[in-house]
């Protein structure tokens, strides 16, 4: 079985590079999604590259709900504090004015320097610009990289899971075909004992029981449902092998699983028949969960 390709959609992976003087890192996360939804958040200045980003988060991503953080950090530790003069006195003019209208205190300098803009870089921040484009697709690649390993990894183990669930429902439809009272000879010999019964105790017309014994019969036979099952367990070893983004055909598979077993049961004429489709729709239910995380 090739899993190579066989993806999680849950997964986190980080990843930080220098850009210019800045310390620019990406944070990525993925969880269950029905397709792929991205969500992107960027510092000021950048949105212009927003659509650019999540094309390229699209093209190697197809499913899964994802969140991408972009920030960036001066390169020293601590950085100097600068007070932008005019905006300090732009501030300063208008809370003075506003205090004496209103009757207040006049405005201290401490607090004039809490207003936002007034002194610059107190929070070490930094910034990156769309010139940056290639810097910042390199980060956000060294990011999806470190997301689609552990994506992978975690997939790997979860295709192990449902191929061994494959295989026990495999075993149980092998069950299901030599259950003696699913043969078709054992369906027609129980009706046959039947009518034997019904037309020596009743004047009932032969010809229109054999009918309708017939028609029983066609309804409790099971062999196209085993056959259907076969083909199912076919096609999901097909997909393992081929890997890629198989949680959706995976899931399907699994439905028509549970259809086939659901007929199972109701055409079902004995206990052990019952009891192996009970058992297949306990394993497909446990098939289901685990494809409904795959990619």
């Amino acid at each position: 079985m090739s899993d190579a390709d066989i993806q999680s959609m849950t997964g986190f992976a980080t990843a930080r590079r220098m850009i210019g003087d800045v310390q620019a890192h990406c944070d990525i996360r993925s969880v269950n999604g029905r397709s792929l939804d991205i969500k992107l958040r960027v510092p000021p200045g950048l949105e212009a590259v927003e659509p650019s980003l999540k094309k390229r988060i699209a093209g190697r991503l197809a499913r899964g709900n994802v969140q991408v953080s972009i920030g960036a950090e001066a390169k020293t530790a601590t950085v100097p504090l600068a007070i932008d003069a005019d905006a300090f006195r732009h501030v300063a003019a208008q809370a003075m004015a506003l205090s004496v209208e209103a009757g207040l205190a006049p405005p201290t300098t401490d607090g004039l320097l809490q207003v936002r803009g007034v002194v610059m870089s107190e929070d070490g921040t930094a910034s990156l610009s769309p010139d940056d484009g290639e810097e910042i697709d390199a980060l956000v690649d060294a990011a999806l990289d470190g997301l689609i390993a552990a994506r992978r990894s975690e997939g790997v183990a979860m295709a192990a899971l449902i191929a061994d669930h494959v295989a026990t429902i495999e075993a149980l439809v092998a069950s299901a075909e030599s259950e003696p009272e699913s043969q078709p000879d054992a369906i027609g010999a129980r009706l046959s004992a039947q009518l034997e019964r019904l037309l020596a105790d009743t004047a009932l017309d032969p010809e229109r029981l054999n009918a309708e014994a017939a028609i029983l019969a066609a309804k409790a036979d099971v062999t196209e449902e085993i056959g259907r099952l076969k083909a199912h367990v076919a096609a999901a070893r097909d997909h393992l092998a081929k890997g890629g983004p198989i949680g959706r055909k995976l899931d399907f598979l699994a439905q028509e699983f549970n259809r086939e077993a659901n007929t199972l049961c109701s055409k079902s004429a004995s206990s052990g028949l019952t009891a192996i489709g009970l058992e297949l729709k306990s394993v497909i239910d446990q098939l289901r969960e685990q494809v409904q995380n795959l990619q």
